[in-house]
């Protein structure tokens, strides 16, 4: 009695055994309640020959991790939202003048229009022009990425539902059986606390029905070889039979555990694997396997096997033909029937039994069904082709690009102002690209020609001045190459344009008139040194404004040329009103497309600047002669 485990019952008040549906653990010396899935499982292992490579794509890991289509629907849906609100965030931010950085990420997107540049909204059917918006970017990005998920959910369905099997059910005769070669292996452990000292009675293999003429009783090493071993769990029957040949359509085996001295005979369950392989290609198995317990019986309650009733395992065994595979034929394994034996469900009944010695054994039968009279013939069928899948592929593409065309459309049909809103970015980037591109002439023309504080006036310019330089070197009127060689190292550094002037009016260049009011000039602070060339007080060289007049007998121009101290100007210095006019606006209508008569009037208007400009040139010119002939005159007088 000390030795008995813990939560044992007693019986023949000398021997201990555990309570119904308990096992003894030995490592703790206690018994505890025997808990496994009742699941059972089936499956076969057929390596299909037309398949991917393993080592190219573990689809079977890809399936383990995905599950099904919806992973990559969901995935799908949440890039799809990210984008769009984050297309949405953008559009809360401004433009600008097109130097900040949500303004190139907008400019970006609006590049990104691959799919509606030419469908965007049309105002009273006008002519299709490309057109990228960041509306039209957004949308295009929105359905490629949804044809990409619903492309990678059609390739997950292709990848695990590419073939069906098509099942077709025929008579048999003995040539089909006898084909069929198959090794075989069935394991049954007896969960319990016996060993295999407990078996007994092992050793015939009966086929037929009993009763009737076929039945026959033939031993059962003749058929399969058998081995007991003891495990953890309980002992462990394993049956092989190699290049087995089924002809009996019903095979029974029987087999008990009796009660030995101290170890009773009862147990709580059975563990079962029927395993049965092609003999010539090991690869191609088929196999079922499970755990019978309490709740494969009645009900789920515990229960200890126990008694002269016989607890039957029923199997089935269906011959098949795998004309896919080069006409493998293989045996599919199933479990049909667990058939109770006696059983007790109680300590008190179990007690009883275990005093009673006709009890005293646990009866176990296996029961083969081999239906022959039928033959399962399998063949494997492609349902998705190059056809159906170009097919799919396209309606996806369709799907996704229409639903966002309509999106597009009815955004630009109720907001006007989306409509134009391609036309806004690019003048902004226009202007910039203007500005730079400004400010890398000037800055060249600065360098080039030696104008004094340059990064001065590059700063000033950036804050909407005007002024600009350029060099005009002295030159002889006659052109004698000796004296073009003298001027050119005598040339004057700059001659800086005037910033106060006035701009004609508006009416008068487009018009096209180009006379403008007698203007009036003065040199500021300037002297001529003995060398013919104008200096300021401070003794630097450089060509200073003279009055002069225009061989145009109505406009009379200046440039006032100022460089040095202005401080030390003359007095009757007169600032120029009308030196350099401004170029004439260019004139746009409020619709959104240019008119021929609208582009003829600003032509118009430029050609008439142009030719202000020319007689201003040419005024110039005339100073620069008028200029360097005085200095050749003063040269000679002082020679002589």
């Amino acid at each position: 009695m000390a030795t008995c485990p813990r939560g044992s019952i007693t019986y023949n008040a000398t021997f201990c055994a555990c309570p119904p549906g308990r096992l003894l653990n030995r490592t703790s010396n206690t018994c505890s309640l025997f808990t496994a899935s009742s699941a059972i499982y089936t499956e076969t292992g057929i390596a299909y020959s037309v398949s991917f490579p393993e080592t190219i794509f573990s689809f079977d890991s890809i399936k383990k991790f995905t599950q099904s289509q919806a992973v990559f629907l969901e995935a799908t849906l949440v890039m799809l939202l990210s984008w769009l609100l984050f297309c949405f965030f953008l559009r809360c931010r401004k433009l600008g003048d097109g130097r900040n950085f949500w303004f190139n990420i907008r400019w970006w997107i609006s590049r990104l229009d691959v799919c509606f540049a030419t469908r965007h909204w049309l105002d009273d059917q006008q002519v299709v022009v490309k057109r990228k918006t960041e509306l039209g970017g957004t949308f295009s990005m929105a359905s490629w990425i949804l044809f990409i998920g619903l492309f990678a959910a059609l390739l997950y369905q292709i990848i695990s539902k590419r073939t069906i099997e098509v099942h077709n059910v025929r008579a048999t005769n003995a040539p089909d059986l006898a084909y069929f070669v198959n090794d075989m292996e069935f394991n049954v452990t007896t969960i319990s606390s016996m060993s295999c000292s407990n078996l007994h009675g092992l050793g015939n293999l009966v086929t037929g029905n009993p009763g009737f003429i076929d039945h026959r009783v033939v031993s059962l090493t003749d058929l399969v070889n058998y081995t007991c071993q003891n495990t953890s769990t309980g002992p462990t029957l394993t049956f092989k039979c190699n290049n087995c040949r089924f002809n009996k359509d019903f095979m029974y085996i029987s087999w008990q555990f009796i009660d030995l001295p101290n170890v009773p005979a009862s147990a709580v369950g059975f563990q079962f694997n029927l395993t049965i392989r092609n003999h010539v290609d090991k690869r191609h198995t088929s196999f079922v396997s499970g755990t019978l317990k309490n709740g494969s019986a009645f009900d789920d309650r515990p229960v200890t096997f126990r008694g002269r009733d016989p607890n039957v395992l029923k199997f089935n065994l269906f011959p098949q033909i795998y004309h896919n595979l080069h006409d493998l034929r293989l045996i599919q394994p199933l479990f049909h029937e667990f058939v109770p034996g006696s059983f007790s469900r109680d300590a008190t009944h179990l007690q009883a039994s275990l005093q009673t010695s006709t009890d005293g054994l646990v009866n176990t039968t296996l029961y083969v069904n081999y239906l022959s009279a039928y033959l399962v013939e399998i063949e494997q069928q492609n349902i998705m082709g190059p056809v159906s899948f170009l097919a799919d592929l396209g309606g996806l593409y369709c799907i996704c690009i229409g639903i966002f065309f309509y999106f597009l459309v009815q955004c630009e049909y109720r907001i006007k102002k989306l409509r134009n809103e391609d036309s806004t970015m690019r003048n902004i980037r226009n202007r910039l690209k203007a500005q730079k591109r400004w400010d890398k002439l000037r800055k060249y023309v600065m360098y080039t020609w030696g104008c004094s504080k340059w990064a001065d006036d590059l700063e000033s310019s950036k804050h909407g001045s005007s002024c600009s330089c350029f060099v005009a070197p002295s030159v002889r009127g006659n052109g004698s190459l000796s004296s073009r060689k003298r001027a050119s190292q005598r040339r004057t550094d700059s001659i800086h344009l005037n910033r106060r002037v006035s701009i004609p009016s508006e009416k008068n260049v487009v018009e096209g008139h180009t006379d403008t009011q007698g203007v009036k000039s003065s040199v500021a602070g300037c002297t001529l040194n003995s060398e013919g060339i104008f200096s300021d007080s401070g003794g630097q060289r450089s060509v200073k404004g003279e009055v002069f007049g225009s061989t145009n007998d109505v406009t009379q121009h200046s440039v006032g040329l100022c460089e040095g101290d202005t401080s030390q100007s003359q007095p009757h210095s007169i600032t120029d009103d009308n030196a350099i006019p401004l170029p004439p606006p260019i004139e746009f209508k409020g619709g959104s497309e240019l008119e021929i008569s609208d582009i003829q009037k600003n032509l118009q208007n430029l050609y008439n600047y142009n030719v202000i400009l020319r007689e201003k040139l040419l005024t110039t010119q005339s100073l620069l002669h008028s200029l360097t002939s005085k200095s050749s005159t003063s040269l000679s007088g002082s020679q002589t």
